[in-house]
């Protein structure tokens, strides 16, 4: 099974690009992915949640919806956020640093509502790695997902080391590998932390240079690096199925 565990219904980007399920279902069956892990950003928590329930009743085999906390906003929507957790069974919840930088203690209550409903959550750190490592130290028994092996298209050597080695210190810490541009990277984090603990993830949709492209380009990708069969298969989907229970 090939899990995409990172796609917008609507993007952070200047436009806020938004893709209907039909898009993005129509990518997966195009490039051979089985699920796919959807969410909405730059909106609020309440409208993020209605839009991937509404994308998940469309296509309830294919389609996982995570919860976007809106982090200017954390103290009024973690009541929606555990709601669509424990009533609507959402299975993560979607935070992005290169919005607003929350506090500690605001990021640490949403790391322990996570904890408590046992779910990950998948956060952009858009660079951050003290924040990480302030954040994996304080709350252990968070499942942490760090996006882009840190940031999104970066080419910084030491700033993905710095990720990569919170994930070797904290357990806990997982590795979304989407938007990575040195695949040598991802071969690094493999041998580091475990397959077990690397996602793979398109960003997706983007139309560079076109919806199809774009994502067989991330699957290409991953089954490029020269991994051994068991640790491909276990990025490509195993470790996003383990981890959200699949």
């Amino acid at each position: 099974m090939i899990l995409d565990s990172h796609v917008h219904l609507k993007h952070g980007d200047a436009a806020k690009t938004e893709y209907t399920a039909e898009q993005i279902v129509g990518v997966m069956d195009a490039v051979g992915i089985d699920r796919s892990v959807v969410f909405a950003m730059s909106t609020t928590t309440v409208d993020s949640i209605a839009r991937a329930i509404a994308a998940v009743q469309q296509f309830p085999a294919r389609l996982i919806p995570y919860a976007y906390a809106d982090p200017a906003h954390t103290d009024a929507n973690r009541r929606e956020l555990r709601a669509a957790i424990e009533r609507d069974g959402f299975r993560g919840i979607k935070l992005h640093l290169g919005v607003a930088v929350p506090s500690d203690d605001d990021f640490a209550a949403l790391c322990a509502l996570a904890a408590d409903t046992g779910v990950p959550i998948l956060t952009d750190f858009a660079g951050r790695a003290d924040v990480l490592g302030r954040l994996a130290a304080r709350c252990p028994e968070a499942v942490i997902l760090a996006a882009h092996l840190g940031r999104y298209l970066a080419r910084d050597e030491a700033l993905i080391e710095s990720f990569v080695r919170s994930a070797e210190q904290h357990p806990r810490v997982y590795l979304d590998v989407s938007g990575v541009v040195l695949p040598e990277r991802i071969v690094d984090a493999v041998a580091r932390v475990g397959a077990e603990r690397v996602l793979f993830g398109t960003d997706g949709p983007h139309t560079d240079p076109n919806l199809n492209g774009f994502a067989r380009s991330a699957v290409e990708q991953i089954r490029g690096l020269g991994l051994p069969p068991a640790d491909e298969a276990m990025v490509l989907g195993g470790s996003a199925a383990r981890l959200l229970g699949f």
